[in-house]
């Protein structure tokens, strides 16, 4: 259980969260389960209502970003409405999992995807991958230029020219990935160089990849389905904004995924599991890989046209299960004044 101290880290004010970010079922008296999620609700509606078409269960779901989300469910703990948390990174279903709040899953479900994309103790499940990229401006930039070490962008030939958004749960698991990595000295000391060389500050992926695409700033720090999906709408050769995959190994380069988890107090809950199945099912797998450009958990379906293998990407020395230390993380990036 964690002490009071980080519980007080995670606890974001969340006050009219709920309000802000709740899209109810029409039929919300007729839900069969509640669903926490902290993926994006043009993402994710389509497959819930696949999801409902198929099974005839209504599912309640209420949106809002991850770590605000994975705050509140510290606040509610046990009294929690919610029967699901679907995440949109592993710290914070990790965080959940420390605190005892998720009940373990059948192990035809926990090992539905290969070890190493997924908890260790079964309290969780892997859904997706998502890798970290460098996003930058191929009118003024090659890729050759760019570092292939994420320690090389905080130097300052790279001052002011980096988009990253601090606040964001992906590029918090990559902090925390970087505490795990290489100690926590080493990250305190790179958090420090990026917040002292000027970063452009951004609230999440989508805007960083926009300000870069449209020439406002020369690199940012994202994952890389933003941009594929974008390239689907527009056309890859029309897009000013490219990619580079950093150095495999590099902290900078990891891929983290997205996962879901039962609350602890709906281990009973039928439906519930019935929708992380079908997020494990081929058809889930096959929506994120044709809707969203995730790399894809289980094994047998193929990932999106036009990326480097899942294997070529994964870093044998990060257990995505040591990335629960959210709490540490936020106090880290406030330290040093990124949030």
């Amino acid at each position: 259980m964690r002490s009071s101290r980080s519980l007080s880290l995670l606890a974001l004010p969340v006050a009219g969260l709920l309000l802000a970010g709740c899209a109810a079922t029409p039929a919300e008296e007729e839900a069969a389960f509640t669903l926490y999620s902290g993926r994006d609700e043009d993402l994710v509606q389509p497959l819930i209502d696949e999801f409902t078409e198929e099974t005839g269960i209504v599912v309640d779901v209420r949106y809002g970003n991850t770590a605000e989300l994975g705050s509140l469910l510290l606040e509610e703990g046990e009294a929690t409405p919610a029967d699901v948390f679907l995440s949109q990174d592993a710290g914070s279903l990790g965080a959940l999992s420390a605190a005892g709040l998720f009940s373990t899953l059948p192990d035809d479900v926990a090992d539905a995807v290969p070890a190493g994309f997924t908890s260790t103790d079964g309290s969780w499940v892997g859904i997706t991958g998502r890798a970290r990229v460098v996003v930058y401006d191929g009118e003024q930039l090659t890729e050759d230029e760019l570092p292939d070490s994420i320690d090389d962008y905080v130097t300052e030939e790279w001052a002011g020219r980096v988009g990253v958004a601090p606040s964001n749960a992906s590029f918090q698991s990559f902090v925390t990935a970087l505490r795990v990595l290489e100690g926590e000295e080493a990250a305190e000391s790179w958090l420090q160089a990026l917040s002292d060389n000027d970063p452009q500050i951004f609230e999440s992926n989508i805007p960083i990849l926009t300000a870069v695409n449209d020439g406002v700033v020369e690199t940012g720090l994202i994952n890389h389905y933003y941009w594929f999906r974008q390239a689907a709408e527009v056309g890859a050769e029309n897009m000013r904004a490219q990619l580079k995959f950093l150095e495999a190994g590099d902290a900078g380069s990891i891929v983290n995924v997205t996962g879901a988890g039962i609350l602890s107090g709906s281990a009973d809950n039928e439906d519930a599991l019935a929708f992380i199945e079908f997020l494990l099912s081929e058809d889930g797998q096959e929506y994120f890989v044709e809707e969203t450009f995730e790399y894809p958990l289980v094994p047998g379906i193929d990932a999106p046209e036009g990326l480097p293998s899942l294997d070529s990407l994964v870093n044998p020395e990060l257990d995505l299960s040591d990335l629960e230390s959210l709490a540490e993380t936020q106090e880290l990036l406030a330290l040093v004044g990124l949030i």
